[in-house]
Order: structure tokens, then C-alpha cells, then sequence
């Protein structure tokens, strides 16, 4: 197994080509089987196996500094650290953080929990980077939920005067916890899905077909249909802010990854690269319920049904106390940050969808 030649930071960089794909499956199962003993944070560190080998391919730790948004996500990142046997006590009582931990680690460069906030600590690390005249490589991952916050648009307008490499990753699944709502979320899956693009696209290609030599220079579109796609709608909303935008990569593809982060590492000034995953990647029950499996107690792993409690949980308690005090009073809304069902609100939500909002 290859998962067993990780020891240590920087031990991926050992590993061959071929490796790579191979050790992001024996990461996710390592996880799964993990986490349906201890619970924890499942769904999203799934889907981010494959960016954070690509990123620990790209840096070297722990010189370079790389921020996790939230830090719910950081698993694979505690993996490649060297910290696999911490999962054993995940989020147990003197056991493993469930989030980056400078205390655990120096691979970990800043204690996170609230989301929006990787872009201005990553702006931080590269202005004191500056002001001592090193070179390390600076890397905020945020995903597209987060990137919803205040705080991550005034970190976006911080970036912008930056005059050295400072990358900013976003990890764009659709999902934050809940689904995604909003101005941002609608122009994040127009980036990914033009209609306009669409439409061109087809038209140049009827027209070519019309044309002598038409069908070679389709054929020739085809193979690099993405060519056209970047050209045309190349994150305008990004690049207007005053950042290079670089994307959408396919965030499963270790090479193209590792091959486009070089690319913004090159760059001198602030980099978003858009790496598209998908949440729970590889293990079906958390493809098909990301919500359920965002942070989980323990479950069957062949299943992925939850263990049997014998007492209803707090949230659970939240939820039903909600619903009746809504029936009780049509004065009363629900206010949530992306969070419908983590905090209880769903019920509250599906019964009174006009006093409810995310």
C-alpha cells in the first residue's frame, strides 16, 4: 500500500506518477472506514482527496504555508503530515483536532473553525512573507460556499494590490453544507455552464461544417473544445477583481492539477485557480446524501446507515422544539448561514418556507 510510505510531510513527493490515482483511493478508504467508528467530517474531505495530494506534490512543507478555509477539509492534509494514527481519537478528548491545529503541527499555519476567512489570514502569511524578503508559497483553499461570506470578498479586494505570488484556490462542489444559494452560487454555475457558450459553440460548429476543410477544423475544436470556453468566459468576475483567474481545472486529475498550480505559482500578483470536485467523491452513500455525511456520527461503512442512539441529540431536540413554536407563532423566522439542517432549521424550513431564510 502506498497509504503506508506516508510518514511525514513531503513524503508524497517520493511517490511515482502512477502512484498518485492509487493512493487517493486508499486515502478515501482509510477515511471511510475511519470515520464511520469515530464520526466526523466525511463528505467534504472526500472530495478534496485528490486537490490536497496535487497541492503537497506542489509545495514543500513546512517552508510553503497553505490555509485551509473552515478546516473541516484538512484530513488528507493530516494524512500527508504524517498524522494518520491521530484519527484513531479524532475529535475525541485530548485526541486529533477535527480542524488545522498549530499545536499539532507545523505543517498547520493557522487555527481555523469559521468559514470566509482562509483569503485575508493567506494575505497575512504573504505580507510578512514580503516584508522579510523570503520566497515560500502561500495557498488559501476556499470552497465556493464560503466564498459567499463578507469577509472573503474583502480579502478578494486585499489581494488585489498585491504585487508578488499569493494563489488562491476554490474548491467549487456546488455545496458549502448545505446547497449553495445566492448571487455567486448562480454565476459559479454559469461559469460552468454557459448557455451563450452553448450556443456559440454550436453555431461555429454548423457553420464549419458549410465551409472547405470545415469538418478538420471542428475536429480539430473538438479535441481542444475547452480552448474556446476559456477564452470567452475566462472568470471575468474574479479577473474584474484583480485576480488572475486560472480554470476550471477538474479537481480528480492529479496532473492537471499539479501542472496548473505551477502555472500560478509562476505568476507575479494574486492567482484563483477553480478546481471543480465533488462532494463525497467515491463512496456512494455520501455522493448521493452530501448533507448527511458533512459531519457525521459513526456509521455502518457498507451501508452507510447511522448507528442505532439511544438518546435524541440536541439538534434533533432544536429542530422539533422549532417546528412547534412556529406553529405556535407566524411571527417567529429562521435565520441560517448556509446550515439548514446542521442547525436543526429543516423542518422549520419545509413547514414555513416564506419565515426562513439562508
Amino acid at each position: 500500500m502506498y497509504l503506508e510510505q506516508i510518514s511525514k510531510a513531503n513524503d508524497v513527493k517520493k511517490l511515482p506518477q502512477e502512484a498518485r490515482p492509487v493512493l487517493a483511493e486508499e486515502i478515501r478508504g482509510f477515511l471511510v472506514d475511519s470515520i464511520s467508528k469515530t464520526g466526523g467530517h466525511l463528505a467534504s474531505n472526500l472530495g478534496v482527496v485528490e486537490l490536497s495530494i496535487a497541492l503537497h506534490r506542489c509545495l514543500e512543507f513546512p517552508q510553503d504555508k497553505l490555509i485551509w478555509d473552515v478546516g473541516h477539509q484538512s484530513y488528507t492534509h493530516k494524512i500527508l503530515t504524517g498524522r494518520k494514527e491521530g484519527f484513531a481519537h479524532l475529535r475525541a478528548y485530548g485526541g486529533m483536532s477535527g480542524f488545522p491545529k498549530r499545536a499539532e503541527s507545523d505543517c498547520d499555519v493557522f487555527d481555523t473553525g469559521h468559514s470566509s476567512t482562509s483569503i485575508s489570514a493567506g494575505i497575512g502569511f504573504a505580507f510578512a512573507r514580503d516584508l522579510k524578503g523570503t520566497d515560500e508559497r502561500i495557498v488559501s483553499v476556499i470552497g465556493d460556499g464560503s466564498l459567499t461570506g463578507g469577509l472573503a470578498f474583502e480579502g478578494i479586494n486585499n489581494a488585489s494590490s498585491l504585487k508578488k505570488n499569493f494563489v488562491v484556490v476554490l474548491n467549487d462542489n456546488s455545496y458549502s453544507i448545505s446547497k449553495n444559494v445566492g448571487g455567486l452560487s448562480v454565476q459559479l454555475s454559469k461559469l460552468r455552464t454557459s448557455g451563450w457558450y452553448t450556443d456559440l459553440k454550436e453555431g461555429i460548429h454548423q457553420s464549419l461544417k458549410r465551409i472547405p476543410y470545415g469538418r478538420m477544423i471542428d475536429e480539430t475544436l473538438h479535441r481542444t473544445k475547452g480552448g474556446i470556453k476559456q477564452l470567452m468566459i475566462k472568470g471575468m468576475i474574479f479577473e474584474e477583481l484583480g485576480l488572475m483567474y486560472l480554470g476550471p481545472v477538474d479537481g480528480h486529475d492529479i496532473a492537471a492539477m499539479e501542472h496548473i498550480f505551477e502555472e500560478a505559482f509562476a505568476f507575479s500578483g494574486p492567482v484563483l485557480v477553480h478546481v471543480i470536485t465533488k462532494k463525497g467523491k467515491g463512496y456512494p452513500p455520501a455522493e448521493k446524501s452530501p448533507v448527511r455525511f458533512h459531519s457525521t456520527g459513526s456509521f455502518d461503512p457498507s451501508s452507510g446507515l447511522g448507528q442505532e442512539q439511544k438518546k435524541p441529540t440536541y439538534t434533533q431536540i432544536f429542530s422539533a422544539v422549532m417546528k412547534q413554536l412556529g406553529e405556535d407563532d407566524d411571527r417567529l423566522v429562521g435565520i441560517t448561514a448556509a446550515m439548514m439542517d446542521g442547525t436543526g432549521l429543516g423542518r422549520f424550513a419545509r413547514r414555513f418556507p416564506q419565515r426562513f431564510m439562508d
